[in-house]
């Protein structure tokens, strides 16, 4: 794809070190795979499907069919998830939260944003930032804001006891590195956020984590919170990628709490933002986000959990005051050292490569390949 770098280019700084997992897409169908000291290994004889694979690790150090060094692997990349629901949790930062809350009360029009921001980062941003969700300290800034008629549902979520979990995309919807990402076609307003996301696996542990963009539209979710569904869920609007990379003595959780995120976009016209989002300046610990995810419901195939994202663009594109939007034909990078590039081409929703292979389409083609069978053989062993 025009704009898109070649998978070494995406590779994590040590890639030749860590333990990966992902999906790539084979003549036969999607197929999981492992990458051990640099070599990819083709898993869908030992686990046909990733969420499966999560559960049998670890692995034994011969398992899977040998693929060749992963930087010349030329089979393409899919999302590295299939059967996980991916969850999303928004407002996790207090400068998104400063942004919804704008979104909010501008009722998605980007014009009157630039004015509303002025007067709420005067007046909240200082004192947000400092504050701990759910504390004593929280309720009393809580408490000040409604006597100053500021207070909002998305500041309820920032700073109040429980987080904003919702499911972001449908299992199989979402697309790898190097895919197209969607924008829907009627929205005039919208951004990506780059964020990390955590794999998750049936137990509810954290096995690993990769790359995220959480298409957001600013527009639909500003008018209406009752929008959300409409603002986050739309074909192709989920890219996950290249690969997750699990847990081990060499990348922990601790990795994930300092990671700093990189984002980049490059218009078509030339146009060039630049963003960071330091993951030290989540309110909410990324452990935390999980516990409240399973807190009262089970995911027995895992779950992806996008942890939110610091970036909220307000640099100006087209007209002064007016902030960031997106066009088609944007390359959007989003990047940290440990977990290498991710990266897109916006393109319309509608525009965008359908979604075909939904979950009857993808265990008929597994059933074809006789993996379905191999896994039982597997489990009655």
């Amino acid at each position: 794809m025009p704009g898109v770098p070649s998978l070494p280019d995406c590779l994590p700084a040590d890639w030749r070190d860590g333990l990966f997992l992902g999906r790539v897409q084979t003549a036969a169908g999607p197929s999981p795979i492992l990458v051990r000291h640099g070599v990819a290994y083709d898993m869908s004889r030992v686990a046909p499907t990733a969420a499966q694979l999560v559960e049998l690790l670890p692995l034994p150090a011969d398992a899977g069919e040998e693929l060749g060094p992963l930087d010349m692997l030329d089979l393409p990349l899919l999302s590295p998830v299939d059967l996980q629901c991916v969850k999303a949790c928004g407002v996790t930062f207090a400068l998104s939260a400063i942004e919804r809350v704008i979104e909010e009360r501008a009722r998605g029009d980007a014009d009157a944003a630039a004015d509303i921001r002025g007067r709420l980062e005067e007046r909240v941003g200082g004192s947000i930032r400092a504050v701990v969700p759910g504390t004593q300290e929280a309720a009393a800034l809580k408490a000040a804001l409604i006597e100053d008629g500021l207070w909002s549902q998305y500041l309820e979520v920032a700073i109040g006891p429980d987080a904003e979990v919702f499911t972001k995309a449908p299992v199989l919807s979402t697309v790898g590195a190097g895919a197209q990402i969607g924008i829907r076609s009627d929205s005039t307003w919208n951004n990506p956020e780059p964020e990390i996301v955590l794999l998750v696996n049936a137990a509810g542990n954290a096995i690993g984590a990769t790359l995220g963009n959480d298409v957001n539209l600013r527009d639909f979710e500003g008018r209406s919170a009752l929008l959300l569904g409409k603002a986050k869920d739309n074909n192709a609007s989920c890219a996950l990628g290249p690969l997750v990379r699990l847990f081990d003595a060499g990348f922990t959780i601790d990795d994930v709490r300092a990671a700093e995120v990189e984002l980049t976009i490059d218009g078509p016209e030339g146009y060039r933002l630049e963003g960071l989002s330091s993951m030290s300046q989540i309110s909410r610990d990324p452990l935390d986000l999980v516990r409240q995810t399973l807190s009262e419901h089970q995911y027995p195939d895992g779950f992806a959990l996008m942890l939110g994202t610091l970036f909220a663009p307000v640099q100006d594109r087209d007209v002064a005051g007016r902030g960031f939007t997106h066009k088609v034909g944007d390359i959007v990078a989003i990047s940290t050292p440990r977990l290498g590039r991710l990266v897109n081409r916006v393109v319309t929703s509608k525009d965008a490569a359908p979604w075909t292979q939904g979950i009857a389409a993808f265990m008929t083609n597994l059933a074809q390949r006789g993996l379905l069978n191999s896994a039982k053989e597997k489990e009655n062993a």
